[in-house]
């Protein structure tokens, strides 16, 4: 999934409320969203390759969300965080190959809250290898942010507002690689243009702001859905986590020519 765009303590009944697209191999197989795991109950799509999930939400009301992330270590950080870490990846390391990171989404939506899925998230990067990665977890009272570049990671805390998440990084702090620049440069406008067109209007609501969010990610003139060859938007989400239930609308597709469907099981 290449483009999240999320309002956290923005609307007083839908603490959470997420519009995201995935970009992936178009012969790559998944399953649309249904209930994963029991305990908690956990509402997810699946990547069948590897059985992981890049977004879903549980019973306990914790969002997480991930994106592939470019290899930045050659570029410039720019801004600050509210909650650094800068550890480097120790030299010991499980055997064998990398992890799958939608296996880590899986884990930490085994949790009962968006501070506990960090926890784990943390104590994974300690233990285990996987590529680089943006994670979002959140919750009705903590956003938090995991950068993973394979080597150093960052965790902050998001303020309440909207956000947006792409490859290279979030809410224009980016680190666009030297090897992808011109397509980097490119994603960190594209996301720019999102967060403007998406801000909330005065006397909005979670469902309106949610639905405006559908239309700006499956507009082409925003370039966040992605037709090539073999690569593209393969599905889109839309997930308002409230504080008297959750909705989830999925479209099994690129969502500039699929429509969103309620999904079946939700918590």
């Amino acid at each position: 999934m290449c483009t999240l765009v999320f309002a956290w303590q923005v609307f007083p009944d839908a603490p959470v409320v997420a519009a995201a697209n995935r970009d992936e191999a178009l012969d790559r197989p998944s399953t649309p969203p249904e209930v994963i795991e029991e305990s908690p109950r956990v509402v997810a799509p699946r990547d069948e390759e590897a059985g992981g999930t890049w977004i879903g939400y549980n019973d306990a009301g914790v969002f997480v969300a991930i994106t592939n992330r470019w290899n930045g270590r050659e570029a410039e950080r720019s801004g600050a965080s509210n909650r650094a870490s800068g550890e480097k990846r120790p030299a010991s390391r499980e055997p064998g190959g990398k992890r799958s990171r939608g296996l880590l989404v899986r884990d930490a939506l085994g949790q009962s809250s968006a501070e506990e899925a960090a926890r784990l998230v943390e104590r994974e990067l300690d233990e285990r290898v996987y590529d680089g990665f943006n994670l979002v977890l959140a919750d009705a009272s903590a956003a938090l942010f995991v950068e993973w570049d394979g080597e150093t990671r960052r965790v902050r805390n998001f303020d309440p507002g909207v956000h947006v998440v792409v490859n290279v990084g979030a809410d224009g702090d980016y680190a666009i690689p030297e090897t992808r620049a011109e397509a980097g440069r490119a994603q960190a406008d594209n996301a720019g243009t999102v967060a403007n067109a998406l801000q909330v209007e005065p006397g909005e609501t979670s469902t309106g702001w949610l639905d405006r969010a559908a239309d700006v990610i499956a507009d082409h003139e925003y370039g966040v859905c992605v037709h090539q060859d073999r690569f593209g938007t393969r599905s889109s989400s839309l997930v308002e986590i409230g504080r008297e239930g959750s909705r989830y609308r999925y479209a099994d597709g690129p969502p500039c020519e699929t429509d969103y469907r309620d999904v079946e099981g939700q918590v």
